[in-house]
């Protein structure tokens, strides 16, 4: 915008801006009154009973059963023994020297036909066994039991170094490795 030289401008700098509005009044603050209370922060209904059947299942379970499924392979070795060991059995470079099948048994009598298994092949100074427990493909929606109870009943011998799943050829993950101490 350009000014003509010599036209004053329409309204002075120097005006106080009050000797242009006129009187004012201060607007005094309203209070802002919502018009309804604000909803409560959103809660799952049953969160509290859900957390309590998970931590109540997970202990029924025990530590050694939880997230076992019919073609999980299993895998154990004590922590004085080397990674390498273990691979090497997983990999069949141990000569099976005994083996033990426990298809169709319950559990009961399985545990039963393993300690007398363990009681001879440890008296007879075999390093490597191979168990076979099945897959538990008829075990229902329980999934296997015999390889869940083989995950924990094995690590309670100290003569048990390691065990692993077996290689395909050998039962896989209906199967078990098992190398002893001598």
């Amino acid at each position: 915008m350009t000014r003509k030289a010599g036209k004053p401008p329409a309204t002075d700098d120097a005006t106080p801006f009050g000797a242009l509005v006129g009187p004012v009044q201060p607007v005094r603050a309203r209070r802002r009154v919502p018009l309804r209370k604000p909803p409560p922060p959103p809660r799952a209904r049953f969160a509290r009973a859900d957390d309590q059947a998970v931590l109540d299942e997970s202990l029924a379970s025990g530590p050694a059963e939880v997230g076992l499924e019919n073609g999980e392979e299993l895998s154990f070795r004590r922590a004085h023994v080397p990674l390498k060991v273990l691979k090497d059995l997983r990999r069949g470079r141990y000569s099976i020297q005994d083996e033990l099948d426990l298809h169709g048994l319950t559990a009961n009598e399985a545990r039963l036909m393993l300690r007398e298994f363990m009681r001879d092949v440890l008296l007879h100074g075999h390093r490597c066994v191979r168990i076979v427990h099945g897959k538990g493909l008829r075990s229902g929606p329980g999934g296997p039991v015999l390889k869940v109870k083989l995950n924990k009943w094995l690590p309670q011998w100290d003569q048990v170094l390691a065990f692993t799943t077996a290689p395909a050829r050998d039962g896989g993950t209906g199967a078990l490795y098992v190398l002893l101490a001598r």
